[in-house]
């Protein structure tokens, strides 16, 4: 194993089994808006996830084809139908004027994470990789690179991220909640559901701990650190 692969593993690797009956579970998300390429659009949920919701800066890549994906990373696995409620609410909230079949939530039912970096259009020699922020507008009208990227320096652009701690996620989910019902966009509002938990972490980490409708490993994770 290289270091690239190292560091995806590390960020978006499955590490946890799906036996019979249970719910498939991810670490890693993403979230693709294509046909066009539009980073204007996009930049407005890695800006957001970050001034927003306090949440580590995705990835960025491009798709090699037609778009942008944002690639989100978790601290632990979380059942798919959390991970897709998570990008749902991005969307809605961030994303409320784009038209939906440019959108990809991933993984889906059906479908699993992309590979990045990857060959997407051989004949071409079109390749998908991950890019740095400050050159992501760069790729606006030709979202791939036309060689190979180098192992090392997408290892590099991997090696700043942090993943999401799942408690992190699931008072993310719950922060947009009102604004996903109500069909509100912008910025998140500062009323008294949206501070509690950033004036009082210990209220809301007792709030996950008791919650019998949250997963076990996040009611478990909550537990833990308010020990």
């Amino acid at each position: 194993m290289n270091r690239l692969q190292t560091e995806i593993r590390r960020l978006y690797g499955i590490d946890a089994e799906t036996r019979p009956g249970m719910e498939q579970q991810v670490r890693g998300l993403v979230l693709e808006l294509a046909r066009p390429a539009d980073w204007k659009s996009l930049s407005r949920v890695w800006q957001g996830v970050q001034a927003d919701l306090g949440l580590p800066a995705p990835a960025i890549a491009v798709n090699g084809r037609d778009g942008y994906q944002l690639w989100f990373s978790l601290d632990q696995a979380v059942p798919l139908s959390q991970a897709q409620d998570f990008l749902e609410s991005l969307r809605q909230h961030y994303l409320p004027d784009v038209d939906g079949s440019r959108l990809r939530l991933l993984p889906g039912e059906t479908a699993t994470l992309p590979t990045v970096p990857a060959p997407l259009q051989e004949a071409a020699g079109n390749w998908s990789a991950f890019v740095a922020p400050d050159l992501a507008a760069v790729f606006q009208d030709d979202p791939w690179l036309d060689l190979p990227p180098g192992d090392e320096a997408q290892a590099d652009l991997l090696s700043r991220l942090r993943s999401t701690p799942c408690v992190d996620l699931v008072r993310a989910t719950q922060a947009l909640a009102p604004q996903r019902q109500a069909g509100v966009t912008g910025s998140v509002p500062s009323g008294p559901a949206q501070t509690a938990w950033q004036d009082d972490p210990r209220r809301f980490l007792l709030q996950v701990m008791n919650d019998p409708g949250a997963d076990l490993a996040l009611r478990i994770e909550a537990a833990k650190a308010l020990l």
